[in-house]
């Protein structure tokens, strides 16, 4: 992968933020149907946003949300343990710092 992820496999690192991983637990038959789903959704906010329909593209985001609930990336944690959710956190301001700072991409620029 060509962004870090967090030694326990929760998040990976873009330009400083954490965003949540999927779902381990999902199998890959519906991962695949899933992520397929949320590709869809993505070209139909592009689409919209083209030709310039404010009502197509909201329904296309809810679908992009919808997806992205589906595969574990937002809504409630898919982990267990009680720790909290610091998915589009700075990676500095989180447990993660540490080992953030180590990977050596912790300034804005650096993926």
């Amino acid at each position: 992968m060509k962004h870090p992820v967090t030694q326990d496999g929760r998040y990976f690192v873009v330009r400083v933020r954490l965003w949540r991983m999927s779902n381990p637990g999902i199998g890959e038959d519906e991962r695949s149907k899933l992520t397929k789903r949320l590709m869809t959704a993505r070209r139909a906010v592009r689409d919209a946003k083209a030709d310039g329909d404010a009502e197509a593209e909201a329904a296309a985001h809810r679908a992009v949300d919808d997806a992205k609930r589906a595969l574990g990336e937002r809504g409630p944690v898919w982990w267990d343990d009680g720790s909290p959710d610091v998915n589009r956190h700075m990676a500095k301001n989180t447990i993660y710092a540490d080992w953030y700072a180590k990977t050596g991409r912790s300034r804005p620029g650096g993926f």
